[in-house]
């Protein structure tokens, strides 16, 4: 019987991708392998409790929305992950994966919408990027590059462009919370007419910086 060591499933508004704002049921999975200088959920890196995926959709049919994000962490870090993925998208929810991009894709069942990082040089971790994943990428699926500096974003415009990212995914921009204004990042990407979706992290405006939002 498969389990997962899950940190906390509360029920919140999504405060980032295409889907900012919409109610939804989070699913924290506790351990990343990765210690990004920034890093908001350092909280998740060990805890929490053994649950069967039973257990978990038992809990999950409580709330009453098809919105769920499977997050950490790093939740493919854990085996188990795909597996429950793919048991969310056989009960008809409409899933997300929130993704450090160190981890294999392959397993990641295709009906998930995968929302994957590329860690930049201001998160100390730009070494742990997989780019073997940016071909399983697939329509739908979402970039996030977190921007620590202008150094960070001249990087990230530079990766755009070199690396064979899907012409078919949106790239997320989005201002380290402590290290770039949400204003700065935005003139930034309006003076380069930069074709990517800015985002600051909603959770954080409405509730500020703590866990179970």
């Amino acid at each position: 019987m498969t389990t997962l060591r899950i940190f906390e499933i509360f029920y919140s508004l999504q405060g980032e991708s295409s889907r900012v704002g919409l109610p939804t049921i989070f699913i924290r999975l506790t351990g990343c392998p990765l210690r990004c200088v920034y890093c908001d959920t350092e909280y998740a890196f060990k805890g929490g409790g053994n649950m069967t995926l039973d257990e978990i959709m038992q809990q999950i049919a409580t709330y009453g929305t098809r919105y769920v994000c499977v997050t950490g962490g790093e939740p493919l870090a854990q085996k188990g992950c795909s597996e429950l993925l793919t048991r969310l998208c056989e009960q008809g929810y409409q899933v997300s994966l929130e993704t450090s991009g160190a981890m294999d894709l392959t397993p990641v069942d295709a009906r998930v919408k995968v929302i994957m990082d590329v860690k930049t040089p201001g998160s100390g971790e730009v070494e742990k990027n997989r780019w073997e994943n940016l071909p399983l990428l697939k329509a739908g699926d979402e970039v996030k590059w977190v921007v620590c500096s202008r150094e960070d974003y001249d990087w990230a415009k530079q990766m755009m462009a070199e690396r064979a990212f899907p012409m078919n995914c949106d790239h997320l921009f989005s201002p380290s919370f402590h290290e770039v204004s949400g204003e700065t990042l935005a003139s930034w990407i309006l003076e380069d007419h930069l074709q990517v979706r800015m985002q600051l992290q909603l959770h954080k405006i409405l509730w500020g910086e703590k866990q179970g939002v």
